[in-house]
């Protein structure tokens, strides 16, 4: 996100600049004034070290302020129990998935921040993660093959995962899970993918 790689320039400039400082006060044979920068310096690369992580690991993310439109969502049948699932993201390459199953299922995670995240200007974001096909019984759910496909964009770090391992992330990171939904596939059929802050939510369009 924006904020987070304009904190982090911000930091680690500031890092060089105690770091400059301290080299200076090392040439002067002044040893106390050494120690501060150094310790200023090794505060501000840790802050600006964090935001990069934050920035790297929250890409994909997008701001969620209102119910909004992800995609519109195209279902045909390709064979018995079996449907193609066409993803028209509007400004972003469309993707296309053959699933296995009665239904369309999508999931998402979204992240709520504290407060010391919205003073910084942050909004609730959200990440699609996977499509699958879902079987309307739970016999087939344990027996037949399934169907599952990644939306998610490719990154070394995904904050999700990150604020599930490390307890530090928890004063900036208020609340993260997972949201999902499903609809019969089975026919043709075109919806609207949206999500709120209550979660997704998947609509037939009005003229089908």
């Amino acid at each position: 996100m924006k904020v987070f790689l304009i904190v982090t320039l911000l930091a680690g400039a500031l890092s060089l600049v105690f770091l400059i400082a301290g080299l200076s006060a090392l040439r002067r044979g002044r040893a106390v004034r050494l120690a501060n920068h150094l310790l200023f310096a090794l505060l501000s690369f840790t802050l600006a070290a964090l935001f990069a992580t934050l920035a790297i690991s929250t890409r994909g993310y997008q701001a969620l302020t209102e119910e909004q439109t992800i995609a519109t969502v195209t279902t045909r049948q390709t064979g018995p129990r079996k449907f193609e699932a066409r993803f028209n993201f509007g400004d972003k390459p469309e993707k296309v998935f053959e699933l296995a199953g009665d239904e369309l299922y999508v999931d998402a995670h979204i992240l709520k921040w504290q407060p010391v995240g919205n003073i910084l200007g942050l909004k609730t974001v959200y990440e699609l993660d996977r499509v699958a096909g879902r079987y309307s019984q739970l016999e087939d759910e344990q027996s037949l093959p399934r169907t599952v496909y990644s939306l998610a964009d490719t990154k070394p770090l995904d904050l999700f995962d990150l604020r599930r391992r490390y307890r530090f992330l928890g004063p900036l990171v208020d609340a993260e899970y997972g949201s999902a939904t499903f609809v019969p596939a089975m026919h043709e059929g075109r919806y609207t993918l949206r999500v709120s802050t209550s979660g997704l939510l998947i609509r037939k369009l009005k003229n089908q």
